[in-house]
């Protein structure tokens, strides 16, 4: 016989809950300087206790020190009325004269700031003010318009003619036939730039072709190639394809040149997005004296407090409710007030500890590739995520947060973050080397191989070990395919005999 027995259990369980200020602490840490600017326009629109610039007490101490600078210059001038200097010495060093500014504030970027955007128009624009000189009709132009609205950022028109008949219909109730589609886009495929509105690479490249002069060196073979051969063409079969259309090893090289040089298999790339986005680098590291100075971007640090009048309102509601007046308080406003001086001042110490947070993890970066800050490329060093995370004393997603999406000026360009980070290999002598270096050793390696007949990935393998590298052929494969080199039979060319070459 069975019984069922219900039985109570007490068990203790740890839990570790965020309260809503690192939830915001972290959420903050992961954007990069363009986000965070925008981020903190809308709290101060959400909220009228936050305010921009210097507190009270930190203008009075600034207002305190441009007296103080003034006087200084007054004096100066008047000292130095007599004393003859150059002029361009004196506008050429003025890092030697006023020293490096070591504390937070990248004050480059105060003039970037406010500088306006280029003006150059997007491609629907640009498409948009070329059909106007197309005379169409008012259907056409929706057609038209339909085309344009469909062509994505490469430059291609990836929907089907059904798909652009059934929109029309719903949204024009214009019921019109394929036939009407295909004679418009024709038209729009006139249109600069050359190869817009192709519906694949092979229509892309025949459009290009077809615009040029009919005398173009190998046109006529490049258009044959395409039309006809296109799967030969991809797969570099140069044999079969000197068979069958009928050319000699020079006209065919000049086919593929004319293709490979002159012709764009993007042509809407760089010109379909409304603006042109700029790197604003987060962080500048330079070696100055002997010793690396890190600046944060000033727009990492804003001046942000408290307002001074609310404040103040809500120490008198507080007032008001000890005194025997009590009926007289707005328990609303004053709840209102609590809620937003509590907001703003978990935003500012959210700003603060974020800052405080991106600088711990970019001096750890300095320490260890310290030598790539001093000497540059070729200098990098093997390098992960819970490196930083050990000599910082933080969390691994921490400093994930923080290396993604932000941005460095060093004095041998702007790097991401990101870049800094690789997997380690060994040499045969031992050595301890960034697979970064490897990947460019590699590079290097195709760049000179002989292209008549490229290198295999067990041949790359094996040069790669010749200088020091030893490799696995699947590890070289996996690199290949990182650094975006087609496999060995993609990567042949024609090179002309010296007989061949003789002709010209």
């Amino acid at each position: 016989m069975s019984s069922n027995v219900l039985e109570l259990k007490q068990e203790q369980d740890l839990q570790q809950k965020l309260s809503p200020q690192q939830i915001q602490y972290i959420k903050l840490l992961q954007l990069d300087t363009f986000d965070l600017e925008r981020r903190i326009e809308e709290e101060l629109e959400e909220n009228p206790l936050l305010e921009e610039g210097l507190g009270e007490e930190e203008q009075r101490e600034e207002d305190e020190i441009d007296a103080t600078a003034e006087e200084m210059e007054n004096e100066l001038e008047t000292e130095d009325d007599e004393e003859d200097f150059d002029v361009e010495d004196l506008l050429n060093n003025t890092d030697d004269m006023y020293g490096y500014n070591a504390s937070p504030g990248y004050q480059g970027d105060d003039e970037d700031r406010d500088r306006p955007m280029p003006a150059d128009q997007s491609l629907p624009e640009q498409l948009q003010g070329q059909i106007s000189f197309l005379n169409l009709d008012e259907t056409d132009e929706i057609i038209a318009d339909q085309i344009i609205g469909s062509i994505d950022e490469d430059g291609y028109l990836k929907r089907e003619i059904d798909s652009i008949l059934d929109d029309i219909l719903f949204n024009h109730g214009i019921e019109i036939e394929e036939e009407d589609v295909q004679k418009v886009l024709r038209q729009v495929q006139s249109l600069e730039p050359a190869g817009i509105a192709a519906r694949d690479l092979q229509e892309c490249l025949l459009l290009q072709l077809r615009r040029m002069p009919e005398d173009v060196d190998g046109r006529d073979t490049a258009i044959a190639m395409l039309e006809d051969e296109y799967e030969a063409f991809t797969k570099k079969h140069f044999d079969k394809l000197q068979k069958r259309l009928d050319v000699d090893e020079r006209e065919l090289k000049t086919a593929f040149d004319l293709i490979r040089q002159r012709l764009d298999p993007k042509p809407g790339e760089g010109e379909f997005s409304e603006e042109t986005n700029y790197i604003t680098p987060d962080f500048s590291v330079r070696y100055v004296d002997g010793e690396f100075v890190i600046t944060l971007n000033g727009r990492n640090a804003p001046d942000l407090h408290v307002s001074r009048h609310y404040r103040k309102m809500l120490e008198k509601l507080k007032a008001q409710k000890k005194s025997d007046d009590v009926d007289e308080v707005d328990e609303e406003t004053e709840e209102f007030l609590k809620d937003k001086f509590s907001s703003a001042q978990w935003f500012i110490d959210s700003i603060n500890q974020r800052r405080h947070t991106m600088y711990l993890v970019m001096d750890a970066i300095v320490q260890l590739q310290e030598d790539f800050f001093r000497y540059g490329e070729g200098h990098l060093k093997p390098m992960i995520l819970k490196d930083i995370a050990e000599i910082i004393d933080m969390d691994i997603s921490t400093v994930s947060r923080v290396v993604n999406g932000k941005y460095v000026q060093t004095e041998w360009g702007v790097y991401e973050l990101k870049y800094f980070f690789s997997e380690g290999l060994e040499t045969v002598d031992g050595e301890e080397v960034s697979n970064k270096e490897v990947k460019a050793e590699l590079q290097r390696i195709v760049d000179a191989e002989d292209k008549t007949d490229p290198m295999s990935d067990q041949d790359l393998a094996d040069a790669l070990e010749e200088k020091g590298f030893k490799i696995a052929r699947r590890t070289v494969s996996k690199y290949r395919k990182q650094l975006g080199i087609p496999v060995a039979r993609l990567r042949r060319e024609i090179v002309l005999s010296e007989e061949a070459s003789s002709e010209d």
